[in-house]
């Protein structure tokens, strides 16, 4: 949603340096992004909620788990995977471990 003017209001929250757009041609998928953004920001601060931070290290390390996880138990590569969640901690990991193991995801609103 944007204002008469086509600015996008929320951009007005974030916090200093934060681009509003985001350039995707030098990536070849999210999980791309999601991997360079690791190598390059591995201690910062990748998600918060609650008063709890994980960093681009703790999703790495989680969702690779997961991804293991899920192909150990016979989800295969294009599998459709329902993830449904509130917007905690937990829901980033999901839907990279579903990605980094080639599956599908799709969201699944409570």
């Amino acid at each position: 949603m944007s204002t008469a003017s086509g600015a996008k209001f929320w951009t007005q929250h974030y916090s200093a340096g934060v681009p509003a757009e985001i350039d995707t041609s030098g990536y070849r998928s999210v999980v791309d992004l999601f991997e360079q953004s690791v190598q390059q920001f591995r201690e910062r601060s990748a998600y918060v909620c609650m008063g709890k931070k994980l960093s681009f290290a703790e999703v790495d390390a989680y969702s690779r788990k997961l991804a293991a996880y899920l192909q150990s138990v016979g989800i295969k590569q294009g599998t459709r995977v329902a993830i449904m969640m509130p917007n905690c901690l937990q829901y980033p990991i999901a839907i990279f471990a579903v990605l980094r193991m080639g599956g599908i995801v799709v969201n699944v609103n409570p």
